[in-house]
């Protein structure tokens, strides 16, 4: 297992120890130690998993294991604190994200299925695309999407900054007015289903993720959450890191 280097402020986050803006405040107030060393720069790379954090000489204590799965309603984005002061997933689930990250990202317009743990390994596998953990999405797009246009997401579209595809694309239903489709990313680019579909002239009206590997959404209600186990994790071909500890 690759263990990433971040900057120093983000290793705070990722641990459950501050959020990004307060580990900046309180490493330029020259309040935090690592690995028995004063430093003042939040940009310093290190490994979350190696690094003993203490906060004005007193060891910070990292959240236990945990992971939850939670329903993201739209209209929340996916962030700690937002400037514009709009709803997000921390507001929406209260004291229960207390030392949780999430895994990835939903933009605001997109509900579903968002994963949030105290494990950054696990966040970390799930979310490399060397991985290829499949994501599966409800989409609805506006118009009539044509056999042709199914053929060119999963061959692959330019998008003007990157070329964009989707592993699998399912068309469920199509009228005039919009169409049905399920899709499968394996990679997961910013915004990627609605670059792909206005690629090829059709807007994502409605976009929802229903599983990641084999982990699903069921009939958890906008807003709703629940524990994870790591039994359930390894069932649903979400155990990538634990295994990696194993072999070695």
């Amino acid at each position: 297992m690759t263990h990433t280097r971040v900057p120093l402020n983000r290793a705070l986050s990722k641990l459950g120890i501050l959020s990004r803006s307060e580990a900046a405040a309180a490493i330029a107030a020259g309040r935090v130690s690592i690995n028995g060393r004063q430093v003042d720069d939040p940009a310093m790379l290190v490994v979350p998993e190696w690094i003993q954090v203490a906060i004005d000489g007193r060891p910070a204590p990292r959240a236990a294991w945990r992971t939850i799965l939670f329903h993201k309603p739209r209209g929340v984005v996916t962030t700690r604190r937002d400037p514009e002061g709009r709803p997000t997933i921390y507001d929406v689930l209260g004291p229960a994200a207390r030392g949780l990250v999430p895994v990835g990202r939903l933009d605001r317009a997109t509900s579903g299925l968002l994963l949030l743990t105290t494990d950054t390994r696990l966040a970390d596998w799930i979310t490399d695309p060397a991985n290829a953990v499949p994501r599966i999405y409800v989409a609805t797009v506006r118009g009539r999407l044509e056999s042709f246009d199914v053929e060119r997401i999963r061959a692959g579209v330019d998008s003007g900054r990157d070329r964009l595809r989707a592993d699998a694309v399912t068309l469920r239903k199509a009228s005039g007015r919009e169409s049905h489709l399920i899709v499968e990313l394996r990679e997961g680019k910013y915004r990627e289903i609605r670059r792909l579909f206005e690629a090829v002239g059709h807007e994502v009206i409605r976009l929802k993720r229903v599983r990641i590997g084999g982990l699903e959404l069921g009939g958890l209600e906008p807003g709703g959450w629940r524990e994870v186990s790591r039994a359930e994790l390894a069932t649903a071909g979400l155990d990538g890191p634990a295994r990696s500890t194993r072999r070695r």
